[in-house]
């Protein structure tokens, strides 16, 4: 298992530190506030009261260059560049940074940043996209124009098999997989005689717009 640095506690450094540490990832947390480093304390592998901007404090921890990175300063955009850049210098292969806005994310970029992440952007797009397509659980995009979607089935798909609702002829998406989500049974590719029941889930790939038709 890889480790994990995170550097900032906030409330998006904070939970994935906690999220990778419960699921076994080595972890160390790092924040220059003394009430954040004592709550990760249970949460982490090691927890560090420092400026997570000091390239003392990245050479003592011994970063390593396959170590996972993950910066979370929330509006300082140099912090976040100052400590980006202390990390290409060492040749850190993986270095994720949660920024702001678009212009921050080119400026991390440019300075070496190989993931940065807009969170509140991401959230609104998910928030946005349950709103226009309620049916939808989760979505993954695949290209350009192709996503691939978990979604509920609207009631008007209860009781009828794949073939009847001509989900590829008329709605153009392909059903790749259907879920039991009380046994957690899996249907891979299912016929067309597969009948839709409630309490599964649908996992399709197609366009955006015509998974928003379906309601």
């Amino acid at each position: 298992m890889k480790r994990v640095i995170v550097i900032g506690l906030g409330i998006f450094g904070f939970n994935i530190a906690k999220e990778l540490y419960e699921n076994g990832f080595e972890v160390v947390a790092i924040d220059k506030n003394k009430d954040a480093v004592q709550k990760i304390r249970d949460y982490s592998t090691k927890a560090i009261l420092s400026d997570g901007t000091d390239k003392d404090v990245m050479d003592l921890i011994g970063i390593q260059e396959d170590d996972i990175v993950i910066i979370s300063f929330g509006e300082d955009l140099a912090a976040s560049t100052l400590i980006t850049l202390h990390l290409k210098q060492m040749k850190v292969k993986n270095i994720i940074v949660k920024a702001p806005s678009e212009e921050h994310k080119l400026i991390l970029e440019k300075v070496g940043a190989t993931d940065v992440l807009i969170p509140e952007k991401e959230i609104a797009g998910k928030v946005a996209k349950s709103l226009i397509s309620p049916n939808v659980l989760d979505y993954l995009p695949l290209s350009d124009d192709y996503m691939l979607f978990e979604m509920a089935p609207p009631n008007s798909f209860i009781g009828k098999t794949i073939g009847e609702l001509q989900l590829r002829g008329k709605h153009h998406i392909e059903v790749l997989a259907i879920k039991d989500i009380i046994t957690d049974k899996m249907h891979m590719v299912p016929h067309a005689d597969f009948v839709i029941k409630d309490g599964e889930v649908l996992v399709v790939v197609g366009k955006e717009k015509d998974i928003q038709r379906i309601r």
